[in-house]
């Protein structure tokens, strides 16, 4: 089973990939580091059925018999999922979901370690050429 999903026509919201998205834990005071980003697309995208095939196949692997039981959980509480319809994606202060997430469906991805980033001709960035990480990842800005 391949831990890659290729996701290609989505929209990238809330990009954090050249530099990590730094966040204070209310209740303990901890720092939590992460690269990360959202990305959009119609319910349909092929790549939405890509990435829910394998999250069920990793909750089998994982959980067995208890799969269906611990989804279910996970279903029911935003705060555990990191997928879901855009119409979820609510912002705190107006109470709306954020622009161009209704309607479509999203996966938040998020690692303690930089992504790699690849370029338009499938060539891979070395990750220890800053300057060609950074330049690169201003290209794929949030919107």
């Amino acid at each position: 089973m391949s831990d890659v999903i290729f996701l290609s026509d989505v929209r990238l919201s809330f990009p954090h990939l050249a530099e990590p998205q730094r966040q204070i834990n209310e209740q303990t005071g901890k720092e939590r580091i992460s690269y990360n980003a959202e990305f959009i697309m119609p319910p349909d995208h092929p790549g939405f059925k890509q990435f829910y095939e394998h999250y069920g196949k990793l909750m089998v692997a994982t959980f067995a018999e208890h799969a269906s039981t611990v989804m279910q959980m996970i279903q029911n509480d935003r705060k555990l999922r990191g997928f879901g319809a855009g119409a979820e994606k609510v912002n705190k202060k107006t109470f709306k979901p954020y622009d161009g997430y209704e309607g479509g469906m999203f996966i938040t991805a998020g690692s303690e370690r930089q992504p790699q980033i690849i370029q338009g001709d499938g060539t891979p960035v070395d990750p220890m050429n800053t300057m060609a990480v950074q330049q690169l990842a201003r290209k794929l800005y949030g919107g």
